[in-house]
C-alpha cells in the first residue's frame, strides 16, 4: 500500500493535464475566429474587441490563461519524467506545477483589472 497515495496525486495531475488540453482545443476554433475578424476589417475586430471588455470575460481570459499554464507547467512535469532520473519528489513537482499554474493566471488577472 505504500506509494498509493503518490500514484493518486499523479493520477489527478495527468487528468488535469489532459483536460486543460481538450479545453485549450476546444477554444481555438473562437481564437481563430477572431484572427478572421482582423482579416475583414478594423470594424469588426474594434465591435469583437469592446465586447472583450465585459468583467466576465477577463474572468474567463483569466481561467483561459489558467489551463495554459496548469497544460504547460503539466507537460514540463511530464517530460521530466521521461527524461529525468526518477524521484521520489514527483508528487512535489505536480504541486510545484499547479502552484505555478496558479501563480501565472493571477498574475494575469490583477495586471487585467
Amino acid at each position: 500500500m505504500s506509494g498509493s497515495h503518490r500514484r493518486d496525486g499523479l493520477r489527478i495531475a495527468s487528468m488535469v493535464h489532459r483536460i486543460s488540453g481538450l479545453a485549450l482545443a476546444l477554444f481555438l476554433p473562437l481564437h481563430f475566429y477572431v484572427l478572421g475578424l482582423a482579416l475583414n476589417g478594423a470594424a469588426e475586430l474594434d465591435t469583437f474587441l469592446r465586447w472583450t471588455d465585459n468583467p466576465l470575460v477577463k474572468i474567463a481570459e483569466t481561467g483561459l490563461v489558467g489551463l495554459l499554464s496548469l497544460h504547460l507547467f503539466g507537460g514540463l512535469r511530464l517530460l521530466a519524467l521521461e527524461f529525468l532520473p526518477w524521484s521520489p519528489r514527483q508528487k512535489l513537482y505536480a504541486a510545484l506545477a499547479a502552484s505555478a499554474s496558479v501563480f501565472v493566471s493571477l498574475g494575469f488577472f490583477l495586471s487585467a483589472v
